[in-house]
């Protein structure tokens, strides 16, 4: 497994939680496996004003993925090979729990807007003090920007900002047993060459889901996957 992620790293289809596109939310990671197969699961919920609404990516690793893209979706045969060829054991796929509208002003939150609609709820819109009550400062005192929003839902809806069974689960064999699901945990610092090999935290991951015993879980090292410790997420 631990191949696998290393690989994965180093051509940048791990996920980099200081990507300098992306204003990071939320984070989860699910481990599976039966001790003849396993898959690994990142969400990351987060924010690329490129992107125009905020999305949930997953990211999956497996021993075998399940529901790769279709060769319809490819121009050649030999398109949809070499998608597989250089995707043998990791898949992406992106989902949008916050409906666009007019909202979003740009990459603010547009001054007239009073909701969201996020998971086909209407939520009200927070006030300014409501983000400083959770710790989430404001690049503007009067004006809040989408990812200040986001960062707050991811707060106060985590459960809607990230995946549901289905988004979680789309490339996961169906059966392959779940065996831990993790809010925070230590994630390698990609920008400076660390790779997942490199933490305590990863390499217990492969431990665990090749002996699919979740016991083997106890990291020392302190987790870092709340978005305050990744500033340059966004910056570009």
């Amino acid at each position: 497994m631990l191949d696998v992620l290393d690989a994965c790293a180093r051509v940048f289809t791990f996920p980099m939680l200081d990507n300098g596109y992306v204003y990071l939310a939320a984070t989860r990671l699910s481990a599976f496996g039966d001790g003849k197969d396993w898959a690994l699961v990142i969400e990351v919920a987060g924010y690329s004003p490129r992107a125009g609404v905020p999305d949930l990516h997953v990211h999956t690793y497996a021993s075998r993925l399940h529901n790769r893209d279709p060769e319809s979706q490819y121009v050649t045969a030999e398109a949809h090979q070499h998608y597989l060829r250089m995707n043998p054991n990791n898949e992406s796929r992106f989902f949008h729990p916050i409906e666009d509208g007019d909202w979003i002003d740009i990459e603010d939150v547009a001054a007239d807007a009073t909701d969201v609609i996020l998971r086909g709820t209407q939520v009200r819109l927070p006030s300014l003090d409501d983000y400083e009550g959770l710790g989430i400062p404001l690049s503007h005192s009067r004006q809040v920007r989408v990812f200040e929003l986001y960062r707050y839902l991811a707060a106060t809806h985590r459960s809607a900002v990230l995946g549901t069974d289905d988004e979680r689960l789309t490339s996961v064999l169906p059966g392959l047993p779940e065996l831990l699901l993790l809010d925070e945990w230590h994630h390698p610092d990609l920008v400076n060459e660390e790779l997942p090999s490199d933490t305590e935290a990863f390499r217990q991951l492969a431990q665990l889901v090749l002996a699919a015993d979740p016991s083997l879980y106890a990291p020392t090292e302190p987790p870092n996957t709340h978005w305050s410790n990744w500033p340059d997420g966004g910056s570009l």
